[in-house]
């Protein structure tokens, strides 16, 4: 460990050119204080006072040198700038108190333990182009600066169309009131999003852009996956897009039974992989680059869910066929309450237990508040992410699909029992109606 300063660089040597100056002419000065007033006596036939005298010899102490200085400087600056606009210099000092290290230039060779194993970073690179991300627009608020619609949700989704056919999940899209649709490509470029089919039972929606020539991603199949294969997220999670995280397959085969969720005949896939708001809608995808899933739900930190791609590739083709006939489904009209929500099972509640002690003994079941849109009504009562939910109206609550049928009833207020924590609340939600 040693201390080196750099002073090699051109700019560098300027400046220390003008302070050296500036600092040999002060001690050059000084000492011919009285030689200058001398010279000036004399010029002056001594026809000046002692007090004019002293007045001129200080003025030219410093009027040389502030001059020679200010030269100097402002060439200095003058360097410094070119040096700058034309990028061959960076800082004009540099200090360390080790030697430096620069990172290495150039491409990788093929021996090189990077090239060889950084798999995952070649999956990403092949399928991110495909990925977009989904805004939420509220077409009722506007920023206050940019005077654009301020974005009321997001997620994700992944272009498997070229002609611009987006997959994403239907909780992404619908269900918002005065809200439209913004899809933003990995190139930065914005389209305005149609919705095109919506499944509310598997949770599947697509979205079409006036887009063509798009990069797709490739559908594989999970059918045949298996538990501790690799496998990659990718989405826009807390918005911020284009984010990669990795994991394993913790099940194949988890049934919507066993989640709470009644009326769906899927078996998710569960994953340790990293998902979180926003990620809703990205692909899952393996080691070969190809999406055999889509992010769909996460209980807590480590336990995620997926849809499975074959029962994607079967929603495609009834969309498909849909299209084809010029029939369209409309989505399921509910009232708006702005939250996504998760039946507690026993074994949720197990789980949640053994990684967090705030869960009250009490709570036996309910539905747990895992997304709340800033904004909606769910915010302006009072929910927040992680209440759990066991009444509503003096009625328990065991399953999402019981709030969805209060939902369905028009012009009621929810007076609702949660649980924050081991605090025992209750909150008012007046939901939105989905007349226009």
């Amino acid at each position: 460990m040693f201390v080196r300063f750099k002073a090699t660089n051109f700019k560098k040597r300027v400046w220390t050119f003008g302070h050296n100056i500036f600092i040999k002419n002060q001690l050059k000065v000084l000492p011919n204080v009285v030689y200058f007033s001398s010279q000036q006596n004399a010029k002056d036939n001594s026809s000046s006072s002692p007090e004019k005298l002293d007045d001129d010899a200080t003025r030219s102490n410093w009027v040389k040198p502030v001059i020679i200085s200010g030269i100097a400087l402002f060439a200095g600056f003058l360097s410094y700038k070119y040096l700058r606009e034309n990028g061959k210099e960076t800082d004009p000092f540099e200090f360390s108190l080790s030697p430096a290290v620069n990172a290495a230039v150039g491409t990788l060779s093929e021996s090189s333990n990077r090239k060889r194993f950084n798999f995952f970073a070649d999956i990403v690179e092949r399928a991110s182009p495909a990925v977009v991300f989904i805004e939420i627009k509220d077409k009722r608020h506007v920023d206050y600066f940019t005077r654009e619609p301020v974005t009321a949700s997001n997620g994700s989704g992944f272009i498997v169309d070229s002609n611009g056919l987006i997959l994403t999940n239907a909780h992404v899209v619908i269900n918002k009131p005065h809200t439209f649709v913004q899809v933003r490509l990995q190139d930065g470029r914005k389209f305005i999003g149609m919705v095109d089919s919506v499944d509310p039972v598997s949770d599947l929606a697509t979205v079409r852009i006036n887009c063509s020539g798009l990069p797709k991603l490739h559908l594989g199949n999970s059918s045949d996956l298996r538990a501790g294969e690799w496998v990659v997220a990718l989405g826009s999670p807390l918005a911020l897009n284009n984010t990669v995280t990795a994991g394993v397959i913790s099940s194949t085969q988890r049934a919507s039974k066993d989640l709470g969720l009644k009326g769906k005949n899927i078996n998710y896939i569960q994953t340790d992989a990293a998902i979180t708001f926003g990620n809703s809608g990205g692909p899952l995808i393996n080691l070969d680059g190809e999406a055999i899933g889509i992010n769909s739900m996460k209980v807590t930190a480590g336990i995620s869910f997926a849809i499975p791609i074959d029962y994607v590739r079967e929603f495609l083709k009834k969309s498909q066929r849909l299209r084809d006939n010029k029939e369209m489904v409309p989505p399921p009209v509910r009232r708006y309450m702005g939250i996504t929500m998760l039946t507690l099972t026993d074994d949720i509640l197990t789980e949640l237990r053994q990684r967090s002690h705030t869960v009250p003994v009490e709570v036996k079941s309910g539905v747990l508040i895992w997304k709340v849109i800033i904004g909606s009504p769910a915010y302006n009562g009072g929910l927040h992410p992680g209440d759990i939910v066991t009444k509503i109206n003096g009625k328990d609550v065991r399953t999402t699909s019981e709030i969805y049928s209060v939902l369905s009833e028009k012009g009621k207020a929810l007076n609702m029992t949660i649980y924050r924590g081991t605090q025992k609340l209750e909150v008012m939600i007046i939901p939105e109606e989905m007349d226009d």
